[in-house]
């Protein structure tokens, strides 16, 4: 068995990508359509009733939040005497927390207690490649929750989610993440799949709890300090884990593994360049999204925040049309709407 291979330092990382990625480009000489489709012909694994329960997953999913929601959150937040405001965007943190506590405690069990060495070893992902591997049945049930879960995101992001200054760029994510998804399954990168997925929904963990604490800070109109502390606690965590989670491990585990030693492991590894972009685009949205959490640290150093909130919500109640709104809101959030731009918009399934 090859020993582990030391994390690099991100000088390493850069100098190293760099050079395999421009040997890979000086090297293809035949690169382009034909290529592409010979090399999808004689490397793409995937059964009709692979995609068909994937379909139907996905749609599931669609079904169950839209279940739970009307029957479990919206009735929670109602007891809970939310501001309609917060009741209207809670069933969508509640369902999310849900979702990414399951998921991310299957790929900690995955890689920590499986027999996987992904995490420790990322570069003996490539090790053993081979086309038309089989996929080990606990991470096909991974990418199989993962990746119905993401084709039902790109719906719920059009359709069900409150939308925020960042919804294009979160749509953009989810078809990125699902693309991610369903050809390193295709193509068999399903061990740094996992690793991916591991890395990323712990911060989504944070992220809605601390959301969901924001929301019942005020219930019933009164002021609950354990929430606030919560909150408080959570925004912190949430900013040191996304930055040692996707902007510190993410490049130098993942990245380095899929530009420089996966061309070691499997010299001509099939769709190099595509797998590469999309991660590296991947990367750039991860550096887009801290880029909110430096507005916002910034802000409350500055005093301009005195609480914790979500720079990316819009102002769905102005001073102005306070009074004539939060009555519409009280209404539209029990009958199943959600906010759009700072509007009420019917979302239909």
């Amino acid at each position: 068995m090859q020993a582990p291979e030391p994390m690099p330092s991100y000088e390493q990382l850069l100098r190293r990508s760099y050079r395999s990625l421009a040997g890979a480009l000086r090297s293809c000489r035949d690169c382009g359509w034909e290529l592409s489709r010979r090399t999808w012909a004689e490397n793409a694994q995937l059964a009709w009733t692979e995609a068909l329960l994937f379909l139907l997953c996905a749609v599931g999913w669609t079904l169950a939040r839209r279940a739970a929601a009307r029957y479990l959150f919206r009735p929670i937040a109602e007891w809970c005497h939310l501001p309609p405001k917060d009741a209207a965007k809670m069933p969508e943190s509640a369902w999310k927390l849900a979702f990414y506590s399951i998921s991310w405690l299957y790929s900690t069990y995955l890689l920590f207690f499986a027999g996987y060495p992904f995490f420790h070893d990322p570069p003996s992902v490539f090790y053993d490649w081979k086309k038309g591997m089989e996929v080990p049945i606990d991470i096909a049930i991974a990418y199989l929750m993962q990746g119905s879960f993401y084709g039902h995101s790109v719906y719920a992001t059009l359709y069900m989610d409150a939308w925020r200054k960042d919804s294009v760029v979160m749509l953009t994510h989810h078809v990125v993440t699902l693309a991610l998804i369903i050809f390193s399954y295709v193509f068999r990168y399903h061990k740094i799949g996992i690793l991916v997925l591991f890395l990323h929904d712990f911060s989504d963990i944070q992220l809605e709890f601390t959301k969901l604490n924001v929301y019942f800070k005020y219930r019933g109109g009164i002021y609950h300090r354990l929430n606030d502390t919560f909150s408080n606690a959570g925004c912190v965590s949430f900013s040191v884990s996304w930055f040692w989670l996707r902007l510190y491990w993410f490049p130098l585990k993942v990245l380095y593994a899929t530009c420089h030693t996966s061309l070691q492991s499997v010299p001509n590894i099939p769709f190099y360049f595509f797998f590469n972009g999309l991660l590296l685009i991947l990367t750039l949205m991860n550096i887009y999204w801290f880029l909110y959490i430096v507005v916002f640290v910034a802000k409350v150093l500055l005093g301009q925040v005195q609480e914790v909130k979500d720079l990316r919500e819009y102002d769905a109640d102005a001073a102005s049309k306070k009074k004539g709104r939060e009555l519409h809101l009280h209404n539209s959030w029990k009958e199943g709407n959600h906010l759009k731009n700072g509007i009420v918009k019917d979302k239909w399934l």
